[in-house]
């Protein structure tokens, strides 16, 4: 199972880690019956459960793209009800609280979510809700300074998705691994360039990438451009890892990476929309 993407990388070896343990795969599934894959070697006989009748070999079934579409949606409907709960619930003098909270759990939810070896639907599932605080604690407060925004967001947001999808399936975006290495690239940098911003903030250094000027407006372009491209690496892992017959559970883990994706593009076009509006 060698692919130039980390991500498959990683949980493909998790994968045969689990097979070695003794998860075999259902009957007619590729591997099935072979050596090193979680079954017995040909001509040795199966284990036998209390009684002497024979014990079936424990399977695993293999995620499916339509696991990850529905995985998908589950946490976007979990972010999306977060969302107008905060909206509606939290009040106004606990917005600011909220807001930072809700991003530094959810920050350090997705670093543990990113960083593990086995997916863990649990996680990824409280990752939804606190990001649904944080989203509905940002678009609260753009929406409070430019009516209708958060609407034209969220269309755009996904109406920049389903082309990515329409692209990718008609292969006029490919992720080789030049274009792969590339786009995690870029993103390292930027995640970093944005983190140093922070920090300098705090400081009270205003460098402009964040705010309503040529930088900034360049700078939310260029994000939204790679958290765009990003979504062709999603795409490739989960082709890829239905390819590879990673176990069903690792759905969760292609919808994470979707939803971070999801995310980081809308809030992305949420802040281009408030400097375009804000020209007005």
């Amino acid at each position: 199972m060698k692919t130039s993407n980390p991500v498959l990388s990683r949980l493909g070896q998790a994968a045969e880690r689990e097979r070695a343990a003794g998860y075999g795969q259902a009957p007619g599934q590729p591997g099935y019956g072979q050596p090193g894959y979680g079954q017995p070697a040909y001509g040795a006989p199966y284990p036998t459960a209390t009684g002497g009748y024979p014990a079936s070999p424990p399977a695993v079934r293999p995620m499916t793209v339509d696991d990850v579409v529905v995985k998908t949606v589950t946490l976007l409907g979990i972010t999306g009800i977060s969302a107008v709960a905060a909206w509606n619930l939290i009040p106004a003098s606990a917005t600011g609280a909220a807001w930072i909270g809700a991003a530094l759990v959810g920050l350090v939810l997705g670093l543990v979510i990113s960083f593990m070896r086995v997916a863990n639907p649990a996680l990824v599932v409280t990752y939804a809700v606190v990001e649904g605080v944080f989203v509905g604690m940002v678009s609260k407060f753009f929406e409070s300074f430019y009516s209708g925004i958060v609407m034209q967001a969220v269309v755009a947001t996904f109406g920049v998705f389903f082309l990515m999808a329409v692209l990718y399936r008609a292969r006029v975006i490919r992720a080789t691994p030049k274009f792969t290495r590339a786009i995690i690239s870029i993103m390292a940098g930027l995640f970093a360039v944005m983190l140093i911003n922070f920090v300098l903030a705090l400081f009270g250094v205003n460098t402009g990438l964040r705010d309503n000027g040529a930088i900034g407006i360049i700078f939310s372009l260029v994000c939204i451009v790679v958290a765009s491209l990003s979504f062709i690496l999603n795409f490739n892992e989960v082709e890829e890892g239905v390819r590879m017959g990673l176990p069903q559970r690792y759905s969760w883990t292609a919808a994470f990476g979707i939803l971070v994706g999801l995310i980081w593009l809308y809030l992305e076009v949420l802040r281009l929309l408030s400097f375009l509006q804000g020209d007005d």
